[in-house]
């Protein structure tokens, strides 16, 4: 503590130590230029000190070390720049420019590049200026850059908007996936970030459509990585208690105007998986739903496994092999050829204890904790070819196909102090082939058309057993007799061995004609014609065995005898959309409407059900530009919400040894109203980045699930709630550099408030999760650089009867220092005191370092000892809500681990 105290002291004064030069920069005639470069550059060292871009009033401001020469360069473009030498003593500058027209043909040379041009709609960050030297990968770069960030999973953020998508020299990286992008591509060759603003991947739909909170980031390469391989190697070995550690990392791209070549490589048992379960499911390849504005939102549903989640990529064991590859290819400027292919194999083993409070003790559900083990081994694959196809500029055809193939399992052994023990089992080999095809035609300036189709078919075939505990023999009835008595179970067994077979087959097609006319340069009207054909069958069994080899299949003693599913679902939409685009001044309005013809009907048992309707669902946006960076965005939209075939489906379905579930064949659809307000504000002048936003959602007949108790086991089934469900989420964020320093605030506050139905009891739930953070960090060049870091995090669960608080304290530490000009240290520590509203559940910390060795920027090798969990942290704590429970859970995580590894450079 001591040792953090002088160094917050030693930060403070050399941050208050800055003097501040200000001043107006203006053309030849007075008027004031915005946008207009500054940069002072230290005449005794060379180096660029400092920098600045004016605002709109061209004001100016540096921050400056006292008693130094400087010479300063003020730039523009169309202006010829300026020079002028400058020496600061302790008091604040004032200084002001005047620039002359470019016709002079004395330039002055400009030393240093600018660190910040903006040329419209696109930021350009020169990466050498904000560098320290620490830098190793292009996450370490963009969180260099004011008004970037990156959160710890790799998802950027630009002025407080997410980035859709990241390329290299123009082409996608993977799909613009980011996590892959600012993980993998090395820092050493970033020449330069271009943020792109109001991104359209459609230059044809660029002045029809809304593109403002898109944000696309295009990586410029260092001179010389443009023609040849780059990246590097590493491969490692280290212990962790008596076990060997090992990994091998190759990161290898190539890059020239015509192809390029990305491959990405990694195996390691140190628990640092390149790619999660959770990246694959989320990975998109970059499809979107060409209804996804229409208003109607119809889910297929998920049928995966139920895998237990990992929290901060921790477990007790994790093995991972990744493999990637990304090529582009143009072999003509009219066609330009892609595609990326993925494996991903991961085992994993876990160990969980839980403790579950459900919601209304009054209804004599008791009160249970579990401890679990599991070993889950998961085979992932990906595979995406596109085309695009533009042979002028009023055609563009697209066409992508992706592919997808995995092959999971989960054994878990459970101890439940309630049910005992229970042996599970879990496996799953779906596949799905998703198919994209877009066109774009423009007749001419004032009438624009586009047709987007997309094909998905998908199969899954999720398999479950569980081997639970037959107590009856001791005299009394075990927890889970009533339970096997309903549900028809021979229960003359030693062990009730239950299995639940499942395939869900999917075909989906979604496809819209658009047509835009263009009125003038500030209005346009857009009809769309749009359909969605949904097709699921949903078949599944449950079946028992028996201690002689055989097995039985169950008749259940209620739901009609019920065990088994043979269903088919379809649903059809059929709808116009038409919107009007008005711009008047600050504000542009969009509103409109869409009219729908819906069909929905499943047939199971010989039976049918049919529902047919029409709605008008509206839609309103209205977007104020207040400055260039800064905007207030509203939307209204009413949405029409469809469930998958396994909510129809009637025959019971295992999901869980301790969750039964049978569906309504009459369920209806769910209507929603959506409101959400977000204010962006992106000050260069004096790099202050403020993002506010709040959303409201209220749904209508949502579709809500009937549950029954039989001690800790539950039985659902889903109806149409007459009781309106709300939510309401509001989050902000408030960033500024002074001088040296970073400091950023932020909050988030999210409540909902859900009926549920137990035992036939309504009651209303309400969760309220409250999180608070502040940051405050340095940024020298040449200083060792400091964050500080302080989470809290409040969350209150009011549930029926029953309610329940947990706070959660986290501060933390990180320190990057470069010295000796060859070595790079790098420490992080963060401590969690975990709480309810009367004592401390549980504390825990972490403690990770690293120090490398590189002789300087272009050595070939780098050499660095990394050590993760220093204090050999056993287990870390959460809290989880569910609409019938609160838990909070400990779960093991990997030990101490050390290793040694040398990093080859190409």
């Amino acid at each position: 503590m001591k040792y953090i105290t002088l160094l917050l002291l030693l930060v403070a004064s050399t941050a208050f130590s800055q003097v501040r030069v200000e001043g107006v920069v203006k053309d030849s005639i007075g008027n004031p230029l915005e946008l207009a470069n500054v940069i002072a550059i230290n005449k005794e060292t060379n180096k660029l000190d400092s920098y600045g871009i004016t605002n709109e009033q061209g004001r100016y401001k540096l921050s400056l070390e006292a008693n130094t020469n400087y010479k300063l360069q003020v730039s523009y473009i169309g202006m010829k720049t300026a020079e002028e030498a400058l020496s600061t003593k302790n008091e604040t500058i004032s200084k002001d420019f005047s620039l002359q027209s470019d016709s002079s043909l004395d330039e002055v040379e400009l030393v240093y590049e600018m660190p910040v041009t903006v040329k419209g709609d696109t930021i350009v960050y020169n990466a050498d200026s904000f560098s320290t030297g620490t830098e190793r990968k292009l996450e370490d770069v963009l969180k260099n850059l004011p008004g970037v960030e990156v959160d710890d999973e790799g998802q950027i953020t630009v002025e407080g908007k997410s980035v859709s998508k990241v390329m290299v020299e123009g082409k996608d990286f993977f799909d613009g996936d980011s996590k892959l992008a600012t993980k993998n591509i090395p820092s050493n060759a970033v020449d330069k970030v271009q943020v792109l603003k109001n991104y359209s991947s459609v230059s044809q739909l660029s002045g029809v459509t809304n593109n403002q909170d898109n944000v696309a980031i295009n990586i410029k390469l260092k001179e010389g990585k443009e023609s040849f391989w780059f990246g590097n190697v590493t491969a490692g070995v280290g212990v962790a208690d008596d076990d060997g550690l090992y990994l091998v990392q190759p990161k290898l791209f190539y890059y020239s105007p015509k192809y390029s070549v990305n491959v990405i490589g990694d195996i390691n048992n140190i628990g640092d998986p390149a790619f999660t379960r959770r990246d694959y499911w989320n990975f998109s390849g970059g499809f979107q739903m060409p209804s996804r504005q229409s208003g109607t939102n119809i889910n297929l549903g998920g049928n995966a496994l139920g895998f237990l989640s990992l929290q901060n990529n921790r477990a007790k064991s994790l093995e991972t092999k990744f493999g990637a590859a990304n090529f582009s290819y143009s072999p003509k400027e009219t066609l330009d050829l892609s595609g990326f292919a993925i494996f991903s194999n991961s085992k994993t083993e876990l160990q969980q204890d839980n403790a579950v409070t459900y919601t209304d003790n009054d209804l004599g559900i008791p009160d249970e904790t579990t401890q679990s083990n599991t070993v889950q081994n998961s085979d992932l694959g990906m595979l995406k070819l596109s085309a695009v196809y533009k042979p002028n500029a009023s055609n563009q055809l697209d066409y992508d196909v992706l592919a997808r193939v995995s092959k999971e399992s989960q054994n878990q052994n459970v101890y439940s102090s309630v049910v005992g023990s229970t042996q599970e089992t879990e496996g799953s080999s779906p596949f799905s082939i998703n198919q994209n095809l877009n066109y774009y035609y423009t007749l001419n300036e004032n009438n624009i058309f586009s047709f987007e189709a997309q094909h998905l078919l998908q199969d899954e075939d999720p398999f479950y057993n569980a081997v639970l505990e037959n107590a009856d023999g001791s005299g009394n009835a075990d927890s889970y007799f009533n339970t096997a008595n309903n549900l028809g179970l021979d229960l003359d067994q030693s062990f009730y061995n239950v299995d639940q077979e499942k395939r869900v087959k999917s075909n989906q097609l979604d496809a819209k004609l658009d047509y835009w006319n263009v009125l003038n340069q500030k209005s346009n009207l857009n009809f769309t014609l749009g359909t969605i054909y949904s097709n699921q069958k949903f078949n599944s069994n449950l079946f028992q065995f028996l201690d002689n080899g055989t097995s039985i299949l169950p008749t259940p003693a209620d739901n009609d005898g019920l065990a088994s599913n043979d269903i088919t679902y379809n649903f059809a939409d059929l709808y116009l959309g038409v919107h009007y685009t008005l711009k008047a001044g600050i504000f542009t309005f969009t509103p409109g409407f869409s009219l729908h013809s819906y069909n929905v009907n499943n047939e199971q048992f010989g039976e049918k059900y049919t529902d047919n309707f029409f709605r008008i669902l509206p839609d309103f946006d209205t977007r104020i530009q207040l400055k260039k960076s800064e905007q207030i965005v509203f939307n209204y939209r009413m949405q029409t919400q469809f469930t998958d075939v396994s909510n129809f489906a009637r025959g019971y379905v295992m999901n869980n040894y301790n969750s039964l579930f049978y569906g309504n064949p009459e369920l209806e659809n769910a209507l929603s109203h959506n409101l959400s307000l977000s204010y962006f504000s992106f000050n260069m002048f004096n790099y202050t980045n403020v993002f506010a936003n709040i959303n409201y959602s209220s749904s209508i007949d949502q579709i809500r699930n009937l549950t029954n108790f039989e001690s800790v086991i539950r039985s659902n089934s889903p109806f149409n709630s007459p009781y309106a469900d709300e939510t309401l989420t509001a989050n902000g964020r408030f960033q500024r550099r002074f001088g040296k320093l970073q400091a950023s605030v932020r909050g988030s506050f999210n409540y909902s408030k859900f009926n549920q139905f137990i035992q036939g009891d309504r009651s209303v739930n309400e969760n309220y999760t409250q999180t608070y953070g502040a940051e405050l960090r340095t940024n020298f060049k040449t200083a060792p650089n400091v964050e500080l870091g302080y989470q809290y995090t409040i969350q209150d669960n009011d549930q029926g009867n029953s309610r329940s608080k947990f706070y959660t304290k986290a501060p933390s530490i990180e320190v990057d220092a470069l010295f000796l000009k060859s070595f790079t240290f790098r420490t992080e520590y963060t401590y969690n005191d975990f709480r309810n509203e009367d004592t401390s559940l549980n504390s825990f910390d972490f403690w990770d370092a690293s120090l490398s060795y590189r002789k300087d920027e272009d050595s070939k090798w780098e050499f660095e000892v990394k050590a993760t969990n220093l204090l050999n942290t056993k287990a870390q704590s959460q809290s989880n809500t569910s609409n019938i429970s609160v838990s909070t859970s400990n779960y093991y995580i990997q030990p101490r681990y050390v290793t040694f590894r040398m990093i080859y450079n190409l």
